[in-house]
């Protein structure tokens, strides 16, 4: 049976709506948040053993300003969890949608109820083609720029899932959100325009998870509620997954002028109970974590790669 993605994104239309191949790889204008598509698509082929994402069989009622009636009932029912994956760097549209997939299959199979959920994606325009190694600097710092300037997007897809998120939860469901390497430079700008733009504090998740952050690990050090600080006035829990051993981040480091990544060793002063503390932050250390195919770039995978990161990431989803 294919796989249900529900996605938003920002990405300009090239050509039909329902076509994978129009979702290009630039941004809209930045004024222009209510020209969001939002849809379906349904992912055929995912293979857990083989790592295979599958491939997207059809897009579903794609439009502009918001889901279509039927996508609003099935994210808003009772009596199933809803996830928000944020992709990472060099994905495509189609990539997003089929990584969304294959994250809710492998969370489905962990056995942790709580990790079978319907899933929503936001894709933001990375280039998507495959920058090999040594990552292409110019290519990474485009899909950075990007990234950032896609936060004030990113915050009017919060907006527009708040409702559904709240009639989820007032059916039972609770909320998790997924953010993978520079999808976290993402979140970041978008939790700083939620509140600059005069939104409210509101629980959107009961758990937000960021995985091999690509962002500064000073994010957290703007006064609250600026930058991912704020993202504890928006999600119950925190739980943050860093390896010393993601080769890609080492590279983005370099190419950061030697600024640390979140996804290394975590946030700066992290040990500090008073500024992260137990109640609202959990730090995972994956750097041991090599039961999967470690190599160069599969290190920056490791979330989704590992049977160890799996099985801790439902386990959080669990609590």
């Amino acid at each position: 049976m294919p796989t249900t993605v529900h996605f938003i994104t920002n990405r300009v239309l090239s050509g039909a709506a329902d076509s994978v191949a129009s979702y290009a790889a630039r941004i809209q204008a930045p004024s222009d948040p209510a020209g969001l598509v939002y849809g379906t698509a349904f992912v055929d082929g995912i293979d857990l053993a083989a790592n295979c994402t599958g491939s997207i069989m059809a897009l579903q009622e794609p439009s502009a300003g918001g889901f279509a009636p039927a996508a609003v009932a099935d994210l808003s029912r009772p009596g199933r969890n809803l996830l928000l994956f944020l992709h990472g760097f060099d994905n495509s549209f189609a990539d997003a949608i089929t990584r969304a997939a294959f994250n809710r299959e492998w969370l489905a199979a962990s056995g942790v109820a709580a990790a079978d959920t319907s899933v929503v994606a936001f894709s933001w325009p990375s280039l998507g083609h495959a920058l090999g190694f040594p990552i292409l600097q110019r290519d990474y710092e485009r899909d950075q720029l990007m990234a950032r300037s896609s936060g004030l997007h990113l915050m009017a897809a919060l907006a527009a899932l708040r409702p559904i998120l709240a009639q989820a939860r007032a059916g039972g469901a609770r909320c998790f959100l997924l953010a993978h390497s520079m999808g976290n430079l993402a979140l970041q700008n978008a939790v700083e325009n939620w509140f600059l733009h005069g939104n409210d504090a509101v629980r959107l998740f009961d758990l937000s998870l960021l995985a091999a952050g690509d962002c500064s690990f000073d994010a957290f050090e703007q006064p609250s509620p600026a930058q991912l600080q704020g993202l504890t006035r928006l999600s119950g829990r925190v739980g943050v997954y860093y390896s010393h051993v993601d080769h890609v981040l080492q590279l983005s480091a370099v190419v950061n002028g030697g600024m640390p990544r979140l996804g290394q060793d975590g946030p700066r002063h992290r040990l500090d109970p008073s500024t992260f503390p137990a109640d609202a932050f959990r730090f995972v250390d994956a750097t041991a974590w090599r039961d999967y195919d470690f190599n160069l770039l599969s290190s920056h995978q490791y979330y989704r790669r590992s049977p160890s990161a799996r099985a801790d990431i439902a386990m959080q989803m669990g609590l």
